[in-house]
């Protein structure tokens, strides 16, 4: 199993910015593969060592902001972007389902892996991962 040393932060903490603003998705909202919005991209977590988006933070549930539910995709869910909407590659149920993220802890490895692992892909700390280069 490979060491496990990377550090992921939320962007708006990390005092970082994205080389072209147009790859910052937040306030898009999530449509999955029905063409269904799941939620929208609250915040983007970034590994800080190599400086890679590879979750979005996504809200959905809740009405004015009470009930939301925090989740993590991985970048790799992500079939395209356009202007207004990030497109994944699972459906909404399925989203919803998913394990929940709490925003004000760490997320540590085996929370990653039980995120990766729901959504049948592997994680960027494995031997021949090749990251997506979304949204082009």
């Amino acid at each position: 199993m490979n060491e496990f040393t990377h550090t992921l932060v939320r962007l708006q903490d990390a005092g970082l910015t994205l080389a072209d603003p147009a790859d910052d998705l937040r306030g898009r909202k999530v449509v999955d593969r029905n063409d269904d919005e799941v939620g929208k991209v609250d915040g983007l977590l970034i590994d800080e060592d190599e400086r890679r988006v590879r979750f979005l933070e996504i809200g959905e549930g809740g009405f004015l902001g009470l009930g939301e539910k925090k989740r993590l995709i991985p970048v790799d869910a992500i079939t395209s972007v356009d202007d207004d909407s990030v497109h994944i590659a699972t459906d909404r149920d399925r989203v919803v389902g998913g394990p929940v993220y709490d925003p004000d802890v760490v997320p540590e490895r085996h929370y990653l892996e039980d995120v990766y692992g729901y959504y049948d892909l592997p994680p960027f700390w494995g031997p021949g991962y090749f990251y997506p280069g979304w949204p082009r």
